[in-house]
């Protein structure tokens, strides 16, 4: 009986840094994505990008002590990343400030799911961060945040026609 519970405590660290390398590197792709985003946003919401960016920076230095306490060598940030869209002018860095949060805050419900303790409370209140920021960014909330992406798709609706709703 102890060697299963060895396993399985061995197990549970193992995906719980799995998922601390997916958070890091989820922090490293955002810390890009806000120097994108401080190059051109306007001046109306300049400190609120910079903001994000000191606190996707702050959560990146802290995921990378987390990583090394389980036992993990930090995964290190690339030289670039691929944004998801094209960023030409604010209301496109708005959007993609919005989904580098929605991101941040996917990588953190998983690893809310697999972490215990003071991980998990740490996990939880990184995702709730990235979800305020995208609330502030979007302008509107979502009813589970980091985990939108995935829900299952909706099925086509009945209209008040009585046919279904094209895709």
């Amino acid at each position: 009986m102890a060697v299963r519970a060895g396993r399985t405590a061995v197990g549970e660290r193992a995906a719980a840094l799995r998922a601390a390398q997916a958070a890091l590197a989820a922090e490293h792709a955002a810390v890009y994505g806000y120097g994108v985003v401080g190059g051109r946003i306007g001046d109306d919401r300049l400190a609120e990008a910079r903001e994000g960016y000191a606190a996707h920076r702050a959560r990146r230095d802290d995921l990378a002590r987390t990583v090394r306490g389980l036992g993990g060598s930090p995964e290190s940030a690339a030289p670039a990343y691929a944004l998801p869209f094209a960023v030409p002018d604010a209301p496109a860095a708005v959007r993609l400030a919005a989904e580098l949060e929605n991101r941040v805050a996917a990588v953190y419900a998983d690893l809310v799911r697999a972490s215990t303790g003071s991980l998990r409370r740490q996990a939880a209140g990184a995702l709730r961060e990235a979800a305020v920021r995208a609330v502030r960014w979007r302008g509107g909330g979502v009813a589970f945040p980091g985990l939108t992406e995935r829900a299952t798709p909706a099925t086509p609706s009945a209209s008040p026609s009585g046919e279904a709703d094209g895709v």
